[in-house]
């Protein structure tokens, strides 16, 4: 007699989250959405150090972008006219080289390096997207805004240790992903809001998969059954990851989620700790709280720019 209630009651609850999610806030849905998409990628993050330890860091990166170009393509299907019409054709194609560039450095920082202290790193590009707006774009970087750059830097160096014992140049590789995706980033800020989001993420998947894809086929060795799973869940948490995040910003404003980012951080020290039995150290926690404040505080004087009693 339980069988034919069960349906019922999964209804039931489905209609409750669903009234549940209908009379938040569209702030309130903005944040669920961008701690989705951060959660998604952070997962994503792990997955792709299996693949790399299981394969190597390439595979791992062609699954990323080939997944992702795919699933992306099948989405946009019914209406691929008018998304593949761009007005920014060499800005979309420096977007997507600057993506490619993030993801590939990331991507070989984490298959040696820890996964907290890679996202730790990798967590000040908010503060670099700030000096590199300032020297690209011609907005306004006054002192407070350059102390938490310099902060945000000083934290980067307790975590990376140049010329001490447990200095790594391993590393480097997530701080150069930081540097790329600052580029990414204010190339993305350039464009504005002129192009369809849409537009933006299938030629940056486009672009990643036909690289990817060549540079996989000159030397392809396949992977076992299980590596090929996972490489499909890779792909599949990072089209989410950028579809809960295209939805976040649509329905939040970006200044307002922002510090939501550095849940990333929370989920990649979770995912270290659970599946490759990493501890980050006393001065990588250190280095993570010193970029996590420096970045929250760069955030503040971002939204607070407009103000006319703000002095920076």
């Amino acid at each position: 007699m339980t069988t034919p209630q069960k349906p019922a009651a999964d209804r039931a609850t489905l209609n409750r989250l669903g009234a549940t999610w209908a009379a938040m806030t569209p702030n309130n849905r903005a944040i669920l959405l961008m701690i989705g998409a951060i959660f998604c990628f952070a997962t994503m993050d792990a997955t792709a150090k299996t693949v790399a330890e299981r394969s190597d860091p390439m595979m791992a990166l062609w699954a990323r972008y080939a997944g992702q170009g795919l699933l992306v393509t099948i989405l946009i299907a019914p209406r691929m006219p008018r998304v593949l019409h761009t007005q920014f054709p060499v800005m979309q194609f420096l977007r997507s080289l600057f993506l490619m560039c993030a993801t590939a450095s990331f991507f070989y920082g984490i298959s040696q390096i820890g996964l907290a202290e890679a996202t730790a790193i990798m967590d000040i590009n908010p503060v670099l997207i700030t000096l590199g707006a300032a020297l690209f774009l011609g907005e306004k970087l006054g002192p407070r805004r350059l102390f938490g750059i310099f902060a945000a830097l000083i934290g980067a160096l307790m975590i990376i240790r140049p010329g001490s014992d447990v200095f790594s140049w391993a590393a480097i590789y997530p701080l150069v992903a930081a540097v790329f995706y600052s580029a990414y980033s204010l190339a993305t800020r350039a464009v504005g809001h002129r192009e369809d989001p849409w537009t933006s993420l299938f030629y940056a998947a486009l672009f990643g998969s036909v690289v990817t894809t060549a540079l996989v086929l000159r030397d392809f060795q396949s992977p076992d059954a299980v590596t090929w799973i996972i490489m499909g869940v890779l792909a599949t948490l990072g089209t989410f990851g950028q579809l809960f995040l295209i939805r976040a910003l649509s329905v939040g404003e970006a200044a307002m989620l922002a510090p939501f980012a550095y849940t990333g951080l929370l989920f990649a020290t979770f995912w270290g700790f659970a599946i490759f039995d990493e501890i980050p150290d006393l001065w990588t926690v250190l280095g993570a709280l010193v970029i996590v404040v420096a970045g929250v505080y760069v955030w503040h004087r971002e939204t607070q720019a407009n103000r006319p009693t703000t002095a920076d």
